[in-house]
């Protein structure tokens, strides 16, 4: 197949050559490589050769054959931002089109003329591209084994090759994109990798935030050898006393061999083992397991089991896979939501992942350290605004005992509403057939990556965008796969008509406490959250007591996530007084901006808390029991 790059133009194509999205557990090669690093993984962050072009036209084209000359590339660190990489200006916007005022622009199959989206931003003035380019040599463990090309987040739009042979095409920025590698496998490996900043995708991608491009996630190779577990979901569950615990187990296996063997284990909070059996091996495996009275899991004592899964060819084991889970219960009885029986408050904060240095890029200690504010603060509920998260994220909040709500990238703000008018003649996706499958597709790879975290109580279908009908087939897969969770969507708020059809909750942002109470009181139907609310830009954060109030007045509210928990800056030297300072929105000569908008955190940039958050451990701690 040959790369075409057209493909920017069509919402229709978003996912070229692409692997089946999966469980996000790791592979092992033993059980003691859990401790040090596994054979079966091979990272590619580093520096990588690259070159920026403006635009499409202006780029390398043929950069990725094997014998080009790329002598003139600079470099760039893998992952990384290229704005922050010294290419390219940084912008800042929130609910506006980055290209509003620049150039004119309609989301394909809405108002334009189908002929309008050729060229729509392959053949842009404006639209940035990034060529890398990185080799590499298969290390030991990773020989005589089927290859997966893993990019954990590219924004927006990549084409993949080779040694010069076109791997693939993917879009979604924030969930991993996987290639099989092996059939051009060599001894010496060129891989190249095309990014374009937009693509059709932006018109779903308009979150608010600084809008950069390029890999900016890990980069790895995984090996697939014999009866490798290429799926994996854990379903725990208990019964109607809150005690007794049964583990629904499926697993997809991979080149699976005719002498195999799988042996399991599951061990409790404490590590002691509850279970050991051993089964053959077939593509398919399901299994159901009574482990009676078990410990639940909780924000204040999140406990959680472990399985361990072993492969083997003869006597010799082929992969080690572990994962934790835990037993909890999250349900609606009589229009309110309750966890493990016990009606549940919630003390959230939205969260985008942020470092005043690397902007999106942030590590596993940077993480840690948001969680122990987190929980020093009193919260309990974390929302992935507006975009899943690293994978490691979500096995911290696990351990954590963090509430989450888990979001699907998808946020169409600027199609839909202009200068704070609803006006949706050209909102996407709508309920156009050229839209639905790359907002299913997304669905999808949030259920699928991330299913098995006990921390997720909700699947959120993204972030302010209109509701309708392509939505609405959004709200019915994560029903049909996972009925155990509950959905929500905010996007109701604006267009009633899909209130009974979309979302187990009433959700809405910045109400006042009136409107809930009116709500409440006239026309509930559904538990009331508030997805966003105490917006706290400036000295904000006042009022939160008034709507901490409604919780013990009304049994339906049950609290909501605050905007946001760090201001979106970047750390910068100042030209005058040579010190580090912070830069917000409108800082770098970015037009159309928001400004100071993306400072609306409880803490600054770099985690120092604010004044406003004493305010919400106060609270937040009167409900935290």
């Amino acid at each position: 197949m040959k790369a075409m790059i057209d493909w920017l133009d069509d919402p229709q194509v978003f996912r070229i050559n692409q692997r089946n999205a999966h469980s996000d557990h790791q592979i092992y090669g033993s059980k003691t490589e859990c401790s040090t690093q596994s054979s079966r993984i091979q990272t590619l962050n580093g520096k990588w050769k690259f070159h920026y072009s403006p635009n499409a036209k202006s780029r390398p084209v043929h950069f990725y054959e094997k014998d080009f000359d790329d002598r003139f590339f600079g470099t760039i660190q893998v992952p990384g931002h290229i704005e922050l990489s010294g290419y390219e200006k940084i912008h800042y916007i929130n609910t506006m089109y980055p290209w509003e005022g620049h150039e004119f622009r309609r989301p394909p199959y809405t108002t334009s003329p189908e002929e309008a989206m050729k060229g729509l931003f392959s053949q842009a003035e404006e639209n940035p591209v990034g060529s890398y380019v990185t080799t590499f040599q298969l290390e030991e463990g990773m020989q005589g084994k089927a290859i997966t090309l893993r990019f954990e987040g590219v924004e927006q739009a990549m084409y993949v090759w080779l040694n010069g042979h076109f791997i693939g095409y993917a879009e979604d920025s924030f969930t991993p994109s996987e290639f099989d590698l092996t059939p051009f496998l060599e001894t010496e490996n060129r891989l190249a990798v095309e990014v374009h900043k937009r693509s059709t995708t932006a018109f779903i991608e308009d979150q608010d935030f600084f809008r950069f491009f390029g890999i900016f996630r890990d980069v790895t190779l995984i090996a697939r050898g014999k009866n490798h577990l290429e799926d994996l979901w854990l379903r725990p569950t208990i019964d109607d006393t809150y005690e007794n615990g049964t583990l629904d187990v499926s697993f997809t296996f991979e080149q699976v061999t005719t002498n195999n063997r799988l042996r399991l284990k599951i061990l409790d909070p404490q590590h002691k083992l509850l279970y050991q059996e051993s089964h053959s091996i077939q593509e398919n495996v399901s299994l159901q397991i009574e482990l009676g009275k078990v410990v639940l899991w909780d924000h204040f004592k999140p406990n959680l089991y472990t399985i361990e899964i072993e492969t083997y060819e003869g006597d010799e084991m082929t992969e080690y896979v572990e994962y934790p889970f835990g037993f909890r219960k999250i349900e609606i009885k009589e229009k309110v939501m309750y966890l493990n029986g016990k009606r549940l408050i919630i003390n959230g904060v939205n969260r985008h992942e942020w470092s005043e240095k690397t902007g999106r890029v942030i590590c596993v200690d940077e993480m840690k350290k948001d969680l122990e504010i987190i929980k020093k603060t009193n919260i309990n509920g974390v929302r992935t605004s507006h975009y899943p998260n690293q994978i490691p994220w979500y096995y911290l909040c696990d351990q954590a005992g963090i509430h989450l709500m888990a979001e699907t990238n998808l946020e169409s703000h600027g199609s839909w509403q202009k200068m704070g008018a609803i006006e949706p003649s050209y909102n996407v996706p709508g309920a156009m057939p050229q839209w639905r499958e790359v907002v299913l597709d997304r669905a999808k790879t949030n259920f699928e990556t991330f299913k098995n975290h006990t921390s997720i109580l909700f699947w959120s279908l993204g972030n302010e965008s209109y509701a309708e009908e392509n939505i609405r087939l959004m709200n019915e897969y994560f029903k049909i796969k996972d009925p155990e969770r509950l959905v929500h969507y905010e996007g109701n708020y604006p267009n009633p008509a899909f209130e009974t059809s979309i979302s187990d909750v009433k959700s809405c942002m910045y109400a006042p406490p009136e409107e809930i109470i009116d709500y409440l009181e006239n026309k509930a139907e559904k538990p009331f959250i508030l997805c966003e609310y105490m917006h706290d830009m400036g000295n904000s954060l006042g009022g939160l007591g008034s709507y901490m109030d409604l919780l013990d007045q009304y049994d339906m509210y049950q609290g909501g996530y605050i905007w946001d928990f760090k201001d979106q800056a970047i750390q910068v030297i100042d030209p005058v007084t040579h010190r580090k300072v912070m830069r917000y929105g409108g800082d770098f000569d970015d037009k159309p901006s928001d400004y100071e908008f993306s400072g609306n955190g409880i803490v600054f940039a770099d985690g120092q808390e604010k004044p406003a958050i004493q305010e919400v451990r106060y609270y937040y701690g009167k409900y935290s029991s």
